[in-house]
């Protein structure tokens, strides 16, 4: 079958890679891809929010399958569109409606479908212009660190966390003042969780779902997780401290009780389900949901999963995962993150890039790049993933890390660190 994934970043890269090895996939075509995913499949260069030139698209090269990467297209509705055009409505889309998607476009709607169905989360508040006042009061009595959180989608950025009230009531006014555009009309103040980070991701077909491999990745710029928070400098699957007990309460206090929530609520949700979880002692906590799978942790989680991704794709489009096995690779993943000079902040960016040939152990997931007249180029903050599958944790985070260092381009930066915490 012909299939179209929408998207350009390094979890595209890695879906690319991972759907061009399908026997079900007559031909991939990348929209609008990178400088890597013409490796495997067409790029064609048109926006996946334009979504009548995704249409336009879809009728002209016959496609059969739509895998949607990124959050935008679908907290927009890429899905509904799709489903109420009698031209596309035949074509299953990987990804939920817009009506599923909310729980990420907005934190404080997925704050009260958590609490409404009993799902382990911090305690929180919202508040608006409007209710500047009252929000303000609540910070006088909040604990210590306060952390903030934009309500709608601002591209990763949207969650401050305040050490004193008053940085965290000069955060407030900021952020409804407009800081992060539209996103920020709605604050969400939540509990700040002591614990250790993870993510867990189902695919579901709206009645049962498949576990996929868990992942960690790391936020902070700065070796041992000091400095800016960014997009994620690095991943790592398995996770040594989420063991089958732990994983299992996971499933039992948070998968479980948000599917039939979703049910409960009517919600018919196809695609990905991302669980942003916390380990506070033996205990999950859920901290956000998003609609998609996660960049960097996609990159780790893939090269694991040993099934036929578009067989995959094709049972949760038919419904019928309740029958479906994940195979799921004992070998442990590494992913260690290039990214521009200067990022976080403002970055560089038409660095010419060598060296991806001489990796040796690892595969290298194109981010932010392009491709201008032959010669591949940065063009993001995050400019290439590099992972390693190796037996063991230390193999594989030994192997792409000297691998990513065998990559040249002018204010090359990644951290040295991924994952070595964890050994």
């Amino acid at each position: 079958m012909n299939i179209l994934l929408l998207g350009s970043g390094g979890r595209e890269s890695a879906f690319a890679w991972k759907i061009s090895q399908s026997t079900q996939c007559s031909q991939l075509f990348i929209a609008p891809g990178n400088g890597g995913t013409h490796a495997y499949g067409k790029n064609i260069n048109i926006n996946p929010n334009n979504f009548d030139a995704v249409k336009a698209l879809v009728l002209k090269e016959n496609i059969e399958l739509v895998v949607v990467g990124p959050e935008e297209p679908l907290v927009n509705g890429i899905h509904d569109y799709f489903v109420n055009d009698p031209e596309l409505s035949g074509i299953p889309v990987i990804g939920p409606k817009k009506e599923g998607a909310i729980l990420e476009g907005s934190k404080d709607f997925s704050k009260q479908f958590m609490a409404r169905h009993g799902i382990p989360t911090p305690g929180s508040e919202s508040f608006t212009n409007e209710t500047l006042a009252e929000g303000l009061a609540y910070l006088d009595n909040h604990s210590l660190p306060i952390v903030l959180k934009a309500d709608g989608l601002a591209a990763g950025k949207g969650v401050v966390i305040c050490q004193t009230v008053a940085e965290a009531k000069e955060e407030l006014q900021l952020m409804l003042g407009g800081k992060f555009g539209t996103a920020g009309s709605l604050v969400v103040i939540e509990e700040y969780l002591t614990g250790i980070e993870l993510s867990v991701f189902v695919l579901t077909d709206g009645d049962n779902y498949v576990i996929l491999p868990e992942a960690k990745d790391y936020k902070k710029i700065g070796q041992g997780d000091s400095g800016l928070n960014t997009g994620g400098m690095g991943s790592v699957s398995p996770v040594p401290f989420a063991d089958a007990k732990f994983l299992k309460a996971v499933e039992d206090s948070i998968i479980i009780p948000t599917i039939n929530g979703l049910k409960k609520d009517k919600i018919d949700y196809t695609g990905f389900i991302f669980f942003g979880l916390f380990k506070v002692g033996d205990k999950p906590m859920i901290i956000e949901y998003n609609c998609r799978m996660g960049d960097p942790e996609t990159e780790s989680v893939l090269p694991r999963i040993e099934n036929d991704l578009v067989e995959l794709f094709i049972a949760t489009a038919k419904k019928q995962l309740g029958n479906y096995t994940l195979n799921i690779s004992p070998k442990n993943a590494a992913t260690v993150m290039l990214v521009a000079g200067g990022y976080p902040g403002d970055y560089e960016k038409g660095k010419a890039i060598s060296g991806i040939e001489n990796i040796r152990q690892s595969l290298a997931f194109h981010a932010g790049t392009i491709l201008e007249g032959g010669v591949v180029k940065s063009n993001g903050g995050r400019v290439l993933a590099v992972t390693s599958l190796q037996d063991n944790q230390f193999e594989a985070l030994q192997s792409a890390t000297a691998d990513a260092a065998r990559i040249y381009f002018d204010g090359k930066y990644f951290r040295e660190d991924i994952g070595f915490d964890l050994v």
